[in-house]
């Protein structure tokens, strides 16, 4: 079942403060993360090795009169859902890479440099953390799809 579609893509790059840079194109890897992103390959934070954000905490920000630029949530994908509606454990196609939700953040104090009530109003809607169970590409504007058990390959 297609649920949305990658909007944004980005990395950290090696070698940099961690600021996130827009891609067209990323490169997953199983069991490691983003190629040449400097959060990749922690082999202590495998199942976080990938972070997606949908566009609903920076519309929940826009409305609450917050400004909050782009990738202020440090996403490596941006979809144009909520991908908190789907659970632990979900799979998920994007591009040629499958991933596996295995966590949602957590509340993040650095969002309070944006508003001090920021952290607490997007608290359930601030993203997911995903391991990569199979690497490929994803380019900007690919399908994500919701994957059964039997479709994993």
């Amino acid at each position: 079942m297609i649920l949305g579609n990658a909007l944004k893509l980005y990395i950290a790059p090696i070698g940099t403060s961690g600021v996130r840079e827009s891609r067209n194109t990323i490169e997953l890897k199983e069991n490691f993360g983003v190629i040449d992103d400097k959060f990749a390959g922690n082999p202590k934070k495998i199942h976080r090795s990938v972070m997606i954000v949908g566009t609903t905490p920076y519309d929940m920000a826009r409305e609450a009169g917050i400004a909050m630029p782009e990738v202020a949530l440090g996403e490596n994908i941006l979809l144009d859902f909520d991908p908190h509606t789907l659970n632990i454990g979900s799979k998920l196609k994007i591009g040629e890479a499958i991933l596996e939700i295995t966590a949602a953040c957590t509340l993040c104090s650095h969002l309070t440099q944006y508003h001090k009530d920021l952290p607490k109003l997007i608290l359930k809607h601030r993203g997911i953390y995903c391991s990569v169970l199979k690497g490929g590409i994803i380019n900007k504007g690919d399908s994500a799809t919701l994957l059964k058990e039997k479709e994993i390959v």
